[in-house]
């Protein structure tokens, strides 16, 4: 790690040079031409470095941020693993069965309600969805906010935890403009893609969600690589959205259907060989909306 390090923008008082040192053990800024120390507090912003235990490697005060996805925000303690009393001595045999049994309850008494105790097994499941469906943490953030919200206005009595947990994921993928269809989400918390369509438009019209328009454009890199195509047809693709937006001939039509006719257009030109099946495969969009979406993008092109 380096002592010193070179900043260029405020001038030094007393020579006029631009090269200031920040020097981080001691937190001073000085000229590095004639020694001129600028200031001498500079405000640290990492960990407080101070132990408060045995524990040398750790000193650290702070712990994890608060975060939406976790049932208590983060903000409960727990009895920690390490069977030591206060002076790093082991416990004895008596005293190590009481301290299992404190915290088993310690962690059930953090999920009393049946409300918390259903929070958390949303969460839980949210937490494996993301990676099966790499998910950002700012996705699942937000599908923890709709869910909690949906707790709020009552519409999880009575409706299936799974499903709903589902169409907060979509929810908050439309939201984020992350690519990801209701098959996907369905597949991956595996039920019926109906049941998540139904949860969705239940959470949609109570919670009055605003949804931005869905680019076609975000859809074309998935597609391409499902259907394997090449970079230079990926780009063409684009182009060919890309003035379709313009024109404004991509308003109310499926996203996917627009971005799978424009990738079929653009192996076309680039000559690319790839059958409007291997394309429908890839997007999960029908071979005849492709060919229907096909024939306005040619007549814009031909234009």
């Amino acid at each position: 790690m380096l002592k010193n390090t070179m900043i260029s923008g405020p001038k030094c008082p007393s020579c006029g040079n631009q090269k200031i040192v920040t020097d981080q053990d001691t937190g001073e800024l000085f000229c590095g031409k004639c020694g001129f120390v600028v200031t001498d507090k500079v405000a640290d912003t990492g960990a407080e470095w101070r132990s408060f235990s045995n524990d040398e490697t750790n000193r650290t005060r702070v712990g994890a941020g608060t975060s939406l996805t976790m049932h208590d925000m983060g903000l409960s303690t727990v009895i920690g693993a390490a069977n030591k009393d206060s002076t790093g001595k082991p416990l004895s045999a008596s005293v190590k069965s009481s301290i299992e049994r404190l915290r088993t309850w310690d962690s059930r008494t953090q999920a009393h309600s049946s409300a918390d105790r259903n929070l958390r097994q949303a969460l839980n499941e949210m937490d494996k969805l993301k990676d099966k469906l790499a998910l950002t943490d700012a996705v699942v953030e937000k599908a923890a906010y709709i869910y909690r919200k949906a707790m709020e206005r009552k519409l999880v009595r009575g409706r299936s935890i799974q499903g709903l947990v589902a169409a907060c994921l979509y929810a908050s993928c439309r939201n984020t403009e992350t690519p990801r269809t209701l098959d996907d989400i369905a597949k991956g918390i595996n039920i019926r893609r109906k049941d998540v369509a139904r949860c969705y438009r239940l959470i949609f019209r109570e919670l009055e969600l605003k949804m931005p328009v869905v680019d076609p454009v975000k859809g074309i890199s998935r597609i391409a690589s499902i259907a394997e195509l090449s970079e230079k047809s990926k780009r063409k693709a684009i182009e060919i959205l890309n003035q379709a937006k313009t024109i404004g001939i991509v308003a109310g039509k499926d996203p996917m259907g627009i971005a799978a006719a424009a990738l079929y257009l653009a192996c076309i030109s680039t000559g690319e060989i790839k059958s409007q099946k291997d394309i429908s495969i890839a997007s999960g969009v029908t071979e005849v909306t492709i060919r229907n979406r096909c024939a306005g993008l040619r007549k814009m092109l031909n234009d």
